[in-house]
Protein backbone atom coordinates (compact mmCIF):
# COMPACT_ATOMS: atom_id res chain seq x y z
CA UNK A 1 0.00 0.00 0.00
CA UNK A 2 1.09 3.48 -0.73
CA UNK A 3 0.54 6.13 1.58
CA UNK A 4 0.72 9.67 0.90
CA UNK A 5 1.43 10.48 4.43
CA UNK A 6 4.77 9.49 4.41
CA UNK A 7 7.59 12.53 4.49
CA UNK A 8 8.95 12.72 1.09
CA UNK A 9 11.90 15.62 -0.34
CA UNK A 10 10.51 18.23 -2.54
CA UNK A 11 12.38 16.86 -5.29
CA UNK A 12 13.82 13.34 -5.64
CA UNK A 13 17.35 13.25 -7.07
CA UNK A 14 17.10 11.48 -10.49
CA UNK A 15 19.58 8.66 -8.63
CA UNK A 16 17.10 7.92 -6.49
CA UNK A 17 14.36 7.34 -9.02
CA UNK A 18 17.16 5.27 -10.77
CA UNK A 19 17.70 3.09 -7.73
CA UNK A 20 13.78 2.74 -6.78
CA UNK A 21 13.50 2.11 -10.61
CA UNK A 22 16.28 -0.50 -11.07
CA UNK A 23 15.29 -2.70 -7.96
CA UNK A 24 11.89 -3.63 -9.53
CA UNK A 25 14.08 -5.02 -12.19
CA UNK A 26 16.37 -7.10 -9.32
CA UNK A 27 13.11 -8.59 -7.32
CA UNK A 28 11.68 -9.48 -11.07
CA UNK A 29 15.01 -11.73 -11.29
CA UNK A 30 14.18 -13.51 -8.15
CA UNK A 31 10.30 -13.64 -8.89
CA UNK A 32 11.29 -15.08 -12.51
CA UNK A 33 13.89 -17.03 -12.72
CA UNK A 34 13.55 -18.85 -8.95
CA UNK A 35 9.85 -18.85 -8.40
CA UNK A 36 7.80 -19.04 -11.75
CA UNK A 37 10.63 -21.00 -13.80
CA UNK A 38 13.59 -22.71 -12.39
CA UNK A 39 12.39 -23.92 -8.79
CA UNK A 40 9.62 -26.07 -9.98
CA UNK A 41 12.00 -27.60 -12.18
CA UNK A 42 14.39 -28.26 -9.63
CA UNK A 43 11.48 -30.02 -7.50
CA UNK A 44 10.69 -32.13 -10.05
CA UNK A 45 13.81 -33.46 -10.96
CA UNK A 46 14.08 -34.09 -7.49
CA UNK A 47 10.69 -35.86 -6.28
CA UNK A 48 9.49 -36.48 -10.12
CA UNK A 49 6.39 -35.47 -12.31
CA UNK A 50 4.12 -37.99 -10.27
CA UNK A 51 4.58 -35.58 -6.85
CA UNK A 52 6.01 -32.22 -8.39
CA UNK A 53 2.79 -30.41 -8.80
CA UNK A 54 1.33 -31.83 -4.98
CA UNK A 55 4.97 -30.57 -3.41
CA UNK A 56 5.68 -27.26 -5.55
CA UNK A 57 1.79 -26.48 -4.72
CA UNK A 58 2.09 -26.63 -1.03
CA UNK A 59 5.06 -25.32 -0.52
CA UNK A 60 4.54 -22.48 -2.61
CA UNK A 61 0.92 -22.03 -0.80
CA UNK A 62 2.59 -22.20 2.54
CA UNK A 63 4.97 -19.74 2.02
CA UNK A 64 2.38 -17.25 0.67
CA UNK A 65 0.29 -18.29 3.62
CA UNK A 66 3.34 -17.71 5.95
CA UNK A 67 2.80 -13.63 3.92
CA UNK A 68 -0.73 -13.02 3.96
CA UNK A 69 -0.59 -13.45 7.93
CA UNK A 70 2.51 -11.25 8.41
CA UNK A 71 1.20 -8.52 5.70
CA UNK A 72 -0.37 -6.38 8.43
CA UNK A 73 1.68 -6.37 11.20
CA UNK A 74 4.82 -5.19 9.18
CA UNK A 75 2.99 -2.71 7.80
CA UNK A 76 2.13 -1.37 10.97
CA UNK A 77 5.28 -1.25 12.35
CA UNK A 78 7.34 0.13 9.30
CA UNK A 79 4.39 2.99 9.63
CA UNK A 80 5.66 3.52 12.72
CA UNK A 81 9.90 2.82 12.55
CA UNK A 82 11.98 5.53 12.02
CA UNK A 83 12.47 4.49 8.16
CA UNK A 84 11.00 2.19 5.69
CA UNK A 85 14.39 1.55 3.96
CA UNK A 86 15.99 -1.00 6.53
CA UNK A 87 13.50 -3.27 6.61
CA UNK A 88 13.92 -3.65 2.27
CA UNK A 89 17.60 -3.66 3.09
CA UNK A 90 17.46 -6.75 5.79
CA UNK A 91 14.45 -8.46 3.80
CA UNK A 92 16.08 -8.47 0.77
CA UNK A 93 19.74 -9.60 1.86
CA UNK A 94 17.80 -12.54 3.88
CA UNK A 95 16.62 -13.28 0.40
CA UNK A 96 19.38 -12.89 -1.29
CA UNK A 97 21.38 -15.15 1.02
CA UNK A 98 19.06 -18.32 1.52
CA UNK A 99 18.37 -18.36 -2.96
CA UNK A 100 21.86 -18.71 -2.66
CA UNK A 101 21.83 -22.00 -0.65
CA UNK A 102 19.08 -23.59 -2.67
CA UNK A 103 19.11 -27.28 -3.84
CA UNK A 104 23.10 -27.10 -1.83
CA UNK A 105 21.36 -28.26 1.61
CA UNK A 106 19.54 -31.06 1.03
CA UNK A 107 16.04 -31.26 -0.29
CA UNK A 108 13.95 -30.61 3.23
CA UNK A 109 16.28 -27.50 3.91
CA UNK A 110 16.08 -26.36 0.25
CA UNK A 111 12.40 -26.36 0.66
CA UNK A 112 12.69 -24.72 4.17
CA UNK A 113 14.68 -22.18 2.29
CA UNK A 114 12.30 -21.77 -0.36
CA UNK A 115 9.34 -21.07 1.72
CA UNK A 116 11.44 -18.16 3.69
CA UNK A 117 13.62 -16.47 0.48
CA UNK A 118 9.45 -16.21 -1.06
CA UNK A 119 8.59 -14.96 2.38
CA UNK A 120 11.07 -12.15 2.73
CA UNK A 121 10.79 -11.21 -1.28
CA UNK A 122 7.02 -10.72 -0.82
CA UNK A 123 7.52 -8.97 2.43
CA UNK A 124 10.24 -6.77 0.38
CA UNK A 125 7.55 -6.14 -2.17
CA UNK A 126 5.63 -4.22 0.39
CA UNK A 127 8.53 -2.02 1.57
CA UNK A 128 9.58 -1.19 -1.82
CA UNK A 129 5.88 0.18 -2.96
CA UNK A 130 5.95 2.17 0.54
CA UNK A 131 9.09 3.96 -1.03
CA UNK A 132 7.55 5.55 -3.94
CA UNK A 133 6.04 9.06 -2.38
CA UNK A 134 9.71 9.31 -1.39
CA UNK A 135 11.37 9.12 -4.98
CA UNK A 136 8.42 11.20 -6.64
CA UNK A 137 6.08 13.90 -6.59
CA UNK A 138 2.28 13.76 -6.76
CA UNK A 139 2.77 14.88 -10.02
CA UNK A 140 5.17 12.66 -11.62
CA UNK A 141 3.87 9.64 -9.02
CA UNK A 142 2.18 7.91 -12.11
CA UNK A 143 5.04 8.22 -14.74
CA UNK A 144 7.71 7.04 -12.05
CA UNK A 145 5.65 3.73 -11.06
CA UNK A 146 5.02 3.04 -14.46
CA UNK A 147 8.92 3.23 -15.06
CA UNK A 148 9.30 0.53 -12.63
CA UNK A 149 6.91 -1.62 -14.07
CA UNK A 150 8.29 -1.18 -17.48
CA UNK A 151 12.05 -1.74 -16.02
CA UNK A 152 11.05 -4.44 -13.77
CA UNK A 153 10.06 -6.31 -16.81
CA UNK A 154 13.57 -6.07 -18.27
CA UNK A 155 14.30 -8.84 -15.36
CA UNK A 156 11.97 -11.20 -16.46
CA UNK A 157 13.97 -10.96 -19.87
CA UNK A 158 17.39 -11.34 -17.78
CA UNK A 159 15.80 -14.10 -16.03
CA UNK A 160 14.51 -16.22 -18.84
CA UNK A 161 18.00 -15.73 -21.05
CA UNK A 162 20.10 -17.32 -18.40
CA UNK A 163 17.58 -19.96 -18.02
CA UNK A 164 17.71 -20.43 -22.18
CA UNK A 165 21.63 -20.18 -21.69
CA UNK A 166 22.23 -22.56 -18.94
CA UNK A 167 22.13 -25.53 -20.90
CA UNK A 168 24.66 -24.02 -22.88
CA UNK A 169 27.49 -22.85 -20.12
CA UNK A 170 26.56 -26.21 -18.46
CA UNK A 171 25.44 -24.45 -15.64
CA UNK A 172 22.67 -26.31 -13.44
CA UNK A 173 19.82 -25.19 -11.15
CA UNK A 174 22.21 -24.72 -8.23
CA UNK A 175 24.33 -22.53 -10.27
CA UNK A 176 21.76 -20.79 -11.69
CA UNK A 177 19.91 -20.29 -8.03
CA UNK A 178 23.04 -18.49 -6.74
CA UNK A 179 23.46 -16.44 -10.09
CA UNK A 180 20.02 -15.09 -9.19
CA UNK A 181 20.67 -14.35 -6.05
CA UNK A 182 23.99 -12.21 -6.75
CA UNK A 183 22.16 -10.54 -9.65
CA UNK A 184 19.39 -9.99 -7.27
CA UNK A 185 22.14 -7.94 -4.65
CA UNK A 186 23.84 -6.24 -7.44
CA UNK A 187 20.95 -4.23 -9.03
CA UNK A 188 19.01 -3.80 -5.67
CA UNK A 189 22.54 -1.82 -4.54
CA UNK A 190 21.87 1.41 -6.20
CA UNK A 191 18.15 1.66 -4.56
CA UNK A 192 19.78 1.26 -1.18
CA UNK A 193 22.37 3.92 -1.72
CA UNK A 194 20.61 6.53 -3.71
CA UNK A 195 17.21 6.48 -1.46
CA UNK A 196 17.76 9.47 0.77
CA UNK A 197 14.51 8.54 3.00
CA UNK A 198 13.63 11.15 5.06
CA UNK A 199 13.04 10.44 8.73
CA UNK A 200 9.20 9.70 10.24
CA UNK A 201 8.45 12.38 12.61
CA UNK A 202 5.60 10.62 14.47
CA UNK A 203 7.98 7.75 14.82
CA UNK A 204 7.00 5.19 17.86
CA UNK A 205 8.97 2.20 19.28
CA UNK A 206 8.64 -0.68 16.24
CA UNK A 207 8.15 -3.39 18.45
CA UNK A 208 4.63 -2.50 20.00
CA UNK A 209 2.51 -4.89 21.51
CA UNK A 210 -0.77 -2.91 21.65
CA UNK A 211 0.06 -0.72 18.53
CA UNK A 212 0.11 -3.72 16.03
CA UNK A 213 -3.31 -4.69 17.81
CA UNK A 214 -4.62 -1.25 17.11
CA UNK A 215 -3.37 -1.97 13.57
CA UNK A 216 -5.26 -5.09 12.58
CA UNK A 217 -8.23 -4.02 14.02
CA UNK A 218 -8.14 -0.87 11.93
CA UNK A 219 -7.45 -3.72 9.24
CA UNK A 220 -10.86 -5.71 10.80
CA UNK A 221 -12.66 -1.86 10.01
CA UNK A 222 -11.77 -1.47 7.14
CA UNK A 223 -13.22 -4.81 5.70
CA UNK A 224 -16.22 -4.13 7.46
CA UNK A 225 -16.42 -0.60 5.81
CA UNK A 226 -16.07 -1.79 2.62
CA UNK A 227 -20.04 -2.70 2.29
CA UNK A 228 -20.69 1.57 2.99
CA UNK A 229 -19.15 1.67 -0.48
CA UNK A 230 -21.14 0.58 -3.62
CA UNK A 231 -19.49 -2.12 -5.47
CA UNK A 232 -16.48 -2.17 -3.75
CA UNK A 233 -17.04 -5.56 -1.72
CA UNK A 234 -17.88 -7.36 -5.08
CA UNK A 235 -14.71 -6.21 -6.32
CA UNK A 236 -12.57 -7.38 -3.94
CA UNK A 237 -14.54 -10.82 -4.24
CA UNK A 238 -14.23 -10.75 -7.91
CA UNK A 239 -10.83 -9.56 -7.22
CA UNK A 240 -9.90 -12.64 -5.28
CA UNK A 241 -11.53 -15.11 -7.71
CA UNK A 242 -9.50 -13.88 -10.54
CA UNK A 243 -6.45 -13.12 -8.90
CA UNK A 244 -6.34 -16.77 -7.45
CA UNK A 245 -6.15 -18.42 -10.97
CA UNK A 246 -3.64 -15.85 -12.22
CA UNK A 247 -1.06 -16.08 -9.64
CA UNK A 248 -1.44 -20.05 -9.66
CA UNK A 249 -0.40 -20.10 -13.47
CA UNK A 250 2.74 -17.88 -13.06
CA UNK A 251 4.00 -20.00 -10.64
CA UNK A 252 3.00 -23.24 -12.26
CA UNK A 253 3.21 -22.29 -16.13
CA UNK A 254 6.83 -23.96 -16.38
CA UNK A 255 6.03 -27.27 -14.86
CA UNK A 256 3.26 -27.09 -16.86
CA UNK A 257 4.91 -26.77 -20.09
CA UNK A 258 7.59 -28.80 -19.83
CA UNK A 259 5.00 -31.64 -19.02
CA UNK A 260 3.09 -31.02 -22.22
CA UNK A 261 6.05 -30.65 -24.36
CA UNK A 262 7.06 -33.92 -23.18
CA UNK A 263 4.27 -35.61 -23.36
CA UNK A 264 4.34 -34.18 -27.38
CA UNK A 265 7.69 -36.34 -27.98
CA UNK A 266 10.05 -33.83 -27.11
CA UNK A 267 13.52 -34.27 -25.06
CA UNK A 268 13.58 -33.33 -21.21
CA UNK A 269 16.21 -30.69 -22.36
CA UNK A 270 13.63 -29.61 -25.44
CA UNK A 271 11.13 -29.28 -22.86
CA UNK A 272 12.48 -26.78 -20.67
CA UNK A 273 13.98 -24.59 -23.54
CA UNK A 274 10.35 -24.96 -24.51
CA UNK A 275 9.10 -23.69 -21.18
CA UNK A 276 11.59 -20.93 -21.30
CA UNK A 277 10.33 -19.46 -24.66
CA UNK A 278 6.66 -19.61 -23.58
CA UNK A 279 7.10 -17.93 -20.62
CA UNK A 280 8.99 -15.07 -22.71
CA UNK A 281 6.14 -14.84 -25.03
CA UNK A 282 3.75 -14.39 -22.12
CA UNK A 283 5.92 -11.74 -20.93
CA UNK A 284 6.71 -9.88 -24.03
CA UNK A 285 2.64 -9.97 -25.16
CA UNK A 286 2.09 -8.38 -21.24
CA UNK A 287 4.55 -5.34 -22.04
CA UNK A 288 2.77 -5.00 -24.90
CA UNK A 289 -0.91 -5.66 -24.02
CA UNK A 290 -0.17 -3.50 -21.33
CA UNK A 291 0.17 -0.11 -23.39
CA UNK A 292 -2.78 -0.80 -25.08
CA UNK A 293 -5.15 -2.31 -22.49
CA UNK A 294 -4.25 1.07 -21.07
CA UNK A 295 -5.21 2.96 -23.71
CA UNK A 296 -8.56 1.11 -24.22
CA UNK A 297 -8.99 1.61 -20.32
CA UNK A 298 -8.97 5.31 -21.12
CA UNK A 299 -11.52 5.15 -23.84
CA UNK A 300 -14.11 3.12 -22.82
CA UNK A 301 -13.46 2.61 -18.91
CA UNK A 302 -11.91 0.08 -16.44
CA UNK A 303 -15.15 -1.99 -15.69
CA UNK A 304 -15.98 -2.76 -19.67
CA UNK A 305 -12.49 -3.55 -20.25
CA UNK A 306 -11.75 -6.07 -17.12
CA UNK A 307 -14.88 -7.80 -18.46
CA UNK A 308 -13.12 -8.89 -21.88
CA UNK A 309 -10.19 -9.37 -19.99
CA UNK A 310 -11.80 -12.03 -17.67
CA UNK A 311 -13.23 -13.53 -20.78
CA UNK A 312 -10.28 -14.01 -22.39
CA UNK A 313 -9.00 -15.53 -19.85
CA UNK A 314 -11.29 -17.82 -20.09
CA UNK A 315 -10.53 -18.89 -23.22
CA UNK A 316 -6.55 -18.97 -22.57
CA UNK A 317 -7.46 -21.68 -19.40
CA UNK A 318 -10.33 -23.76 -21.85
CA UNK A 319 -7.21 -23.77 -24.89
CA UNK A 320 -4.57 -24.74 -21.83
CA UNK A 321 -6.94 -27.80 -20.38
CA UNK A 322 -7.57 -29.17 -23.58
CA UNK A 323 -4.25 -28.87 -24.58
CA UNK A 324 -2.88 -31.64 -22.31
CA UNK A 325 -6.34 -33.31 -21.82
CA UNK A 326 -6.68 -34.15 -25.61
CA UNK A 327 -2.95 -34.15 -26.49
CA UNK A 328 -3.52 -31.68 -28.78
CA UNK A 329 0.21 -29.84 -30.31
CA UNK A 330 2.28 -29.27 -28.07
CA UNK A 331 3.38 -26.19 -30.67
CA UNK A 332 0.32 -24.23 -28.92
CA UNK A 333 1.68 -23.85 -25.84
CA UNK A 334 3.29 -20.46 -27.55
CA UNK A 335 -0.65 -19.38 -28.41
CA UNK A 336 -1.17 -20.06 -24.68
CA UNK A 337 1.96 -17.98 -23.44
CA UNK A 338 1.21 -15.10 -25.75
CA UNK A 339 -3.44 -15.25 -25.02
CA UNK A 340 -2.18 -14.87 -21.10
CA UNK A 341 0.48 -12.38 -21.12
CA UNK A 342 -2.24 -10.08 -23.13
CA UNK A 343 -4.82 -11.18 -20.08
CA UNK A 344 -1.84 -10.26 -18.09
CA UNK A 345 -1.19 -6.89 -19.35
CA UNK A 346 -5.13 -6.00 -19.01
CA UNK A 347 -5.67 -7.38 -15.76
CA UNK A 348 -3.40 -5.02 -14.39
CA UNK A 349 -4.45 -2.32 -16.68
CA UNK A 350 -7.80 -2.40 -15.88
CA UNK A 351 -7.66 -3.54 -12.17
CA UNK A 352 -6.28 -0.67 -10.12
CA UNK A 353 -7.97 2.07 -11.74
CA UNK A 354 -11.61 0.35 -10.96
CA UNK A 355 -10.59 -0.16 -7.50
CA UNK A 356 -9.54 3.74 -7.03
CA UNK A 357 -12.83 4.21 -9.10
CA UNK A 358 -15.02 2.64 -6.68
CA UNK A 359 -13.26 3.63 -3.49
CA UNK A 360 -14.05 7.14 -1.98
CA UNK A 361 -11.04 9.71 -2.33
CA UNK A 362 -9.87 10.36 1.23
CA UNK A 363 -10.08 6.31 1.97
CA UNK A 364 -7.70 5.34 -1.13
CA UNK A 365 -5.39 4.05 1.26
CA UNK A 366 -7.24 2.26 4.34
CA UNK A 367 -9.40 0.23 1.22
CA UNK A 368 -5.74 -0.22 -0.58
CA UNK A 369 -4.48 -2.17 2.16
CA UNK A 370 -7.46 -4.88 1.71
CA UNK A 371 -6.56 -4.56 -2.15
CA UNK A 372 -3.61 -6.00 -1.44
CA UNK A 373 -4.66 -8.54 1.46
CA UNK A 374 -7.36 -9.93 -1.43
CA UNK A 375 -3.99 -10.37 -3.51
CA UNK A 376 -2.47 -12.14 -1.21
CA UNK A 377 -5.09 -14.46 -0.09
CA UNK A 378 -5.57 -15.36 -3.42
CA UNK A 379 -1.84 -16.58 -3.53
CA UNK A 380 -2.36 -19.18 -0.56
CA UNK A 381 -5.68 -20.27 -1.85
CA UNK A 382 -4.37 -21.08 -5.73
CA UNK A 383 -1.30 -23.17 -5.51
CA UNK A 384 -3.36 -25.56 -2.75
CA UNK A 385 -6.43 -25.91 -5.05
CA UNK A 386 -3.83 -26.91 -7.89
CA UNK A 387 -1.54 -29.28 -5.61
CA UNK A 388 -4.45 -30.59 -4.33
CA UNK A 389 -6.43 -31.34 -7.44
CA UNK A 390 -3.38 -33.03 -9.02
CA UNK A 391 -1.99 -34.69 -6.11
CA UNK A 392 -5.85 -36.36 -5.71
CA UNK A 393 -6.00 -36.85 -9.56
CA UNK A 394 -2.75 -38.49 -9.96
CA UNK A 395 -3.78 -41.06 -6.74
CA UNK A 396 -6.55 -41.98 -8.65
CA UNK A 397 -4.18 -43.10 -11.78
CA UNK A 398 -4.41 -39.75 -13.73
CA UNK A 399 -1.23 -39.36 -15.66
CA UNK A 400 0.54 -35.98 -14.14
CA UNK A 401 -0.19 -33.81 -17.09
CA UNK A 402 -3.74 -35.12 -17.60
CA UNK A 403 -4.07 -34.09 -13.96
CA UNK A 404 -2.69 -30.80 -14.69
CA UNK A 405 -5.15 -30.11 -17.67
CA UNK A 406 -7.92 -31.07 -14.86
CA UNK A 407 -6.49 -28.87 -12.69
CA UNK A 408 -5.94 -26.21 -15.29
CA UNK A 409 -10.26 -26.32 -16.10
CA UNK A 410 -10.98 -25.92 -12.17
CA UNK A 411 -8.85 -23.01 -11.96
CA UNK A 412 -11.41 -21.64 -15.32
CA UNK A 413 -14.04 -22.32 -12.69
CA UNK A 414 -12.82 -19.13 -10.68
CA UNK A 415 -12.26 -16.98 -13.59
CA UNK A 416 -15.73 -17.75 -14.64
CA UNK A 417 -17.30 -17.54 -11.37
CA UNK A 418 -15.83 -14.03 -11.32
CA UNK A 419 -16.95 -12.97 -14.67
CA UNK A 420 -20.42 -13.52 -13.44
CA UNK A 421 -20.03 -11.82 -10.19
CA UNK A 422 -18.57 -8.92 -12.09
CA UNK A 423 -21.60 -8.46 -14.38
CA UNK A 424 -23.43 -6.03 -12.18
CA UNK A 425 -20.80 -3.89 -11.81
CA UNK A 426 -20.38 -3.96 -15.26
CA UNK A 427 -24.42 -2.92 -15.64
CA UNK A 428 -24.26 0.26 -12.98
CA UNK A 429 -23.06 3.18 -13.91
CA UNK A 430 -20.01 4.46 -12.50
CA UNK A 431 -20.25 7.66 -10.08
CA UNK A 432 -18.85 10.99 -10.47
CA UNK A 433 -15.83 11.73 -8.01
Amino acid sequence: MIDDSVPVAAEPRKRAVVGWVLYDLANTIFAMGVVSMQFSLWVRERVGEQRADSVYGLVTAVSMAVVFLLAPILGSMTDRAPRRLPFLIVSTVGCVALTAILGRVGFWGTLAAFVLANGLYQAGQQFYDSLLPTVSTPENRGRVGGLGVAIGYLGSFVAIGLGLLAPRLDLGKEALFSLFALLFLLFSLPCFLFVKEPKNPDAQPVWSFRATAEGLRRTWLSLKNSSQCPGLGRFLLVRMLYTDPINTVIAVMTLYSVNVAIQGGVSQKHAERTASLVMLCAVVFAVAGGLVWGRLVDRYGARRLLGVVLWLWIATFFLAGLLSLLGLPWQLLLLVGIMAGLALGGTWSADRPLMLELTPPPRVGEFYGLYGMVGRFAAVVGPLVWGLVTGALISAGWSPVKSQGAAVLVLLLFVAAARLLLQPLLLRQPDAR
